[in-house]
């Protein structure tokens, strides 16, 4: 007869925190579907924000681990799952998380806003260089990559403000 060992409560505390912000991320990812698009490819990466919350709160393997599932289970709702909008997203989201790991690792006293820009820019390019490689072989298709950049830009300076404040107001409220 063997009996089972309750986890600490700091892991189980861990887990429904990372629980929490999935949740929140895939309710983003959800709502940001339903928006109209400024550009092809593009929506104001709300999910991503999350992402960066976890990755500032919680570390790398919860922040991969977060945008991983956070594609996989959103697009399972939406409907896109294992679609070419699937593939698109997947590859952006991963090589953002990827990028702002890298980043996170990588250049110490750069900001969440710092950090935000470069994923948001690795998300938009990767998209791009996915919808070129396997969908739309045509080299006109980067003259759209201009003004989508600079869309990038400014949500991706947006969500790392947001996640600077949203960390700052949960380490002052010590949650």
């Amino acid at each position: 007869m063997t009996s089972l060992a309750r986890p600490p409560l700091k892991e189980l505390e861990t887990k429904a925190r990372w629980l929490a912000l999935l949740m929140l991320a895939i309710g983003l990812h959800v709502f940001e579907a339903s928006l109209p698009s400024l550009g092809p490819w593009f929506k104001p990466g709300l999910a991503n924000l999350v992402t960066l919350i976890a990755l500032a709160m919680m570390g790398t393997q919860a922040a991969i681990s977060l945008s991983i599932a956070r594609i996989l289970v959103g697009s399972f709702f939406i409907g896109t799952l294992f679609t070419p909008t699937f593939i698109i997203a997947m590859a952006g989201g991963l090589s953002a998380t990827l990028v702002m790991v890298a980043a996170w690792r990588c250049i110490p006293g750069l900001s969440l806003v710092g950090i935000s820009l470069l994923g948001a820019l690795a998300h938009m390019l990767a998209q791009f260089v996915t919808v070129e490689a396997l969908f739309i072989q045509q080299s006109a298709l980067y003259y759209a990559l201009p003004p989508l950049l600079i869309l990038s830009c400014i949500s991706g300076w947006i969500n790392g403000a947001l996640a600077e404040y949203i960390c700052g107001r949960l380490a002052h409220e010590k949650i």
